[in-house]
C-alpha cells in the first residue's frame, strides 16, 4: 500500500465486508425470484400456446442452436433420449418444429424451428420486451456491458453447477 493512501481500521474493514455479504444476499435473493417470475411468465406464455414448460425450454434451444440432433437437444437440455422423442412429437405435432435429414449425413435427423410460428411466439413476450427496453434505456451504455458481463458470468456459473450435478450421477 502506498503512503499517500489512507490505510482502512479493523472496524471499517469489517462493515465493508458485512455490507458486501449482504449486497451479495441481495444479489442471490434477486435472482432467485427473477428465476421464478420468469418461470411463471413461461408457463403462461406455454398455456396459451398448448406447450408445457420443458417443451418451451426444447423449443428455445432449438430456436437458439439449431438445426440440432435430437441426441445433441437430449444433451443441451440435459435430458434423456427418449424424453426428447415424446417432446419432439408434440412441437412437430403443434407446427413448431421440423424434423429433416441432416445434410452432413442423410441417415441422421436434425430438428429445426418453423420460423413461422415465431411472431405468435413473440407477441405474448411482447410486454416483457418492452419492459426490458425500459430498464435497460434507464443504464449507461457502461452500466449495461457490467450488467451483461454479470449475468453471461451467471448463466455460465449455473451451467458448471448443473455439469457437476449430471457429472455426480444425480
Amino acid at each position: 500500500m502506498s503512503n499517500n493512501m489512507e490505510q482502512e481500521s479493523p472496524a471499517e474493514s469489517a462493515d465493508a465486508r458485512r455490507q458486501r455479504q449482504r449486497s451479495s444476499a441481495a444479489i442471490k435473493r434477486s435472482l432467485r425470484e427473477l428465476r421464478m417470475q420468469l418461470s411463471l411468465l413461461n408457463l403462461r406464455v406455454g398455456a396459451h400456446l398448448d406447450l408445457k414448460d420443458v417443451d418451451l425450454d426444447c423449443l428455445d434451444l432449438i430456436a437458439s442452436h439449431g438445426p440440432l440432433s435430437p441426441t445433441a437437444l437430449a444433451r443441451r437440455a440435459g435430458l434423456h433420449p427418449a424424453t426428447i422423442t415424446g417432446i419432439l412429437d408434440r412441437l412437430e405435432r403443434g407446427g413448431w418444429v421440423i424434423r429433416e435429414r441432416d445434410p452432413a449425413d442423410r441417415r441422421a435427423v436434425v430438428v429445426r424451428a418453423r420460423r413461422e410460428r415465431g411472431a405468435e411466439m413473440m407477441r405474448l413476450y411482447a410486454g416483457m420486451n418492452t419492459s426490458m427496453d425500459q430498464i435497460c434505456a434507464s443504464y449507461g451504455e457502461a452500466e449495461l456491458e457490467v450488467l451483461a458481463d454479470f449475468l453471461h458470468r451467471t448463466a455460465a456459473a449455473g451451467q458448471t453447477a448443473a455439469a457437476e450435478l449430471t457429472a455426480d450421477g444425480h
